[in-house]
């Protein structure tokens, strides 16, 4: 097999792309944000953003684990899933990241909009 094969086989695989060809992305708290800052996006996100943070209240699917980087990824995710398509970016003052690997974790489902 040629080098070529192997290495778009490769991205096949550790890429995701939906069913219009486009790659999936989601938006994720950055690592390197204090917690403060992350607290003050996830605020506006949750608040004036418009994202539905219902999943990250106490006794919800996305609840734990419990940190406000968890949180923070969640709220930023939806809000960008909600209005990516109207303008919204993954930007909360530079506190986030676009990934293109699912973050879903156990019960906690992070929504995909294509």
């Amino acid at each position: 097999m040629s080098t070529s094969f192997l290495v778009l086989l490769l991205f096949m695989f550790v890429t995701k792309i939906s069913v219009n060809g486009q790659l999936e992305e989601w938006c994720i708290a950055d690592e390197q944000t204090p917690d403060t800052e992350l607290q003050v996006a996830l605020d506006w996100a949750c608040g004036k953003g418009g994202a539905d943070c219902s999943k990250i209240q106490k006794d919800q699917s996305c609840y734990y684990p419990n940190t406000v980087r968890d949180h923070a990824s969640y709220a930023f995710n939806n809000y960008f899933q909600k209005y990516k398509k109207k303008g919204g970016t993954c930007f909360f003052n530079n506190a986030a990241m676009v990934i293109q690997v699912d973050p879903s974790h156990n019960s906690c489902h992070y929504e995909y909009m294509p």
